[in-house]
């Protein structure tokens, strides 16, 4: 970036759930303005092949960590293999997502307990065990930031039927919140995005289902695209949204705002 207002180069970021969807889109804009950026994936190897195109394509340093976030200790394995790397972490995105879409007398323990786990769980002992390398990395001018992503379905309740996602990512929302209240005292931001139709494992965009959804309900007609996402991270993570805390944001073309 040739404006410093927006400019995130230099600082180092993890997104967790970087390997595909809306991860893979943040990832991408980060290493091309020059974000030393961390990807996190259940299959060590594929995740590490996949941040070595990230970096050929964009120009920039991605960096592959295998783990499974709904492990128990899976935030804190993360937690320590990224401070055997960095002695800082600026932008920590907590996007790692897992869905479940049964009706109530089908919905699991074991389907409840992952979406749980990875969407709500995750996000807080990743915050807990990485606190160190984040007020490493912050500054009352320039704040460590973290960004949750959340999700429209935890500011209404949609026509299918997904229990615990849902309830997760309304859990998500609120935990922002509480840790905004807990953070700024430590110069380290915390905001929710909630992410509309956008094109990823748990939404498919170019099903008959779904554009019919969109063309109905979301003001501007069309999905969510990689330059929505990537613009408000780095917005969010630049000296611009420096002074943005405890927001839940909703990226849904208008969706919410015209229920």
């Amino acid at each position: 970036m040739t404006d410093p207002l927006f400019a995130v180069d230099g600082k180092t970021a993890l997104v967790t759930g970087g390997t595909s969807g809306i991860g893979l889109m943040i990832a991408r804009g980060l290493v091309r303005r020059g974000v030393k950026t961390y990807i996190t994936g259940r299959d060590a190897t594929r995740t590490g092949e996949l941040a070595e195109k990230i970096s050929a394509d964009e120009g920039g340093v991605c960096i592959g960590l295998g783990t499974d976030l709904s492990e128990g200790d899976g935030p804190e394995n993360l937690a320590g293999d990224l401070a055997r790397r960095e002695t800082s972490l600026h932008i920590l995105v907590n996007n790692a997502g897992a869905g479940e879409t049964a009706s109530l007398p089908d919905v699991s323990v074991e389907a409840w307990d992952t979406v749980m786990n990875v969407n709500l769980r995750a996000p807080f002992f990743l915050v807990q065990n990485l606190l160190p390398l984040l007020e490493t990395g912050a500054s009352a001018a320039d704040p460590a930031r973290v960004i949750n992503l959340g999700s429209i379905g935890g500011l209404h309740i949609p026509n299918w039927d997904a229990f615990p996602y849902g309830a997760s990512k309304a859990g998500v929302h609120h935990l922002t919140r509480a840790l905004t209240k807990r953070l700024g005292g430590k110069k380290i931001t915390v905001n929710a995005i909630a992410p509309g139709p956008f094109p990823s494992r748990l939404t498919d965009t170019g099903s008959d289902a779904v554009k019919k959804s969109v063309e109905t309900y979301v003001p501007l007609g069309r999905p969510g695209e990689p330059d929505d996402i990537e613009g408000l991270v780095v917005f969010l993570s630049s000296r611009a949204g420096a002074y943005v805390n405890g927001c839940t944001i909703p990226l849904d073309g208008g969706y919410i705002a015209a229920l």
